[in-house]
């Protein structure tokens, strides 16, 4: 039997990770910058790709979807550190417009737009794994 609850999980965080930044472009305001644009492109296709996946019943889904999510932390990451000022604003791909490297929200000093997307991505990933690693011991 398929155990597809890592499937709906990446599922779930995928959406999740949609809403939100479609809420703080939309809701908020908050224009999204040059790394906010890739990392968007890299996690809204797998709100389609899951669910196609799932009801396909695909055991190969993850190789899909890891590609996306490594690059996915690749780009958090390097956002991230631009954003706490580890990484120089000055190798940040943004010249014109919204600023890679502005922290426009920061909660408990750390928690940033950057991370949150980071945190799924990585989510994504384990839970990809694990799925790989089931699918490889049935």
């Amino acid at each position: 039997m398929q155990d597809n609850r890592p499937l709906y999980l990446t599922w779930i965080i995928a959406m999740s990770a949609m809403a939100g930044s479609l809420y703080f472009s939309e809701v908020l305001k908050l224009a999204p910058c040059v790394l906010c644009w890739w990392q968007r492109i890299l996690i809204y296709p797998l709100v389609i790709i899951m669910p196609i996946g799932i009801s396909n019943m695909d055991k190969k889904l993850h190789r899909y979807v890891l590609p996306l999510s490594i690059t996915g932390i690749a780009v958090a990451s390097y956002h991230y550190l631009l954003t706490m000022k580890i990484i120089p604003e000055s190798l940040a791909p943004c010249q014109a417009g919204v600023s890679c490297a502005e922290n426009v929200i920061s909660w408990f000093g750390f928690i940033n737009i950057p991370l949150l997307s980071l945190a799924s991505f990585v989510l994504i990933t384990l839970s990809m794994i694990y799925y790989s690693k089931i699918q490889t011991n049935e």
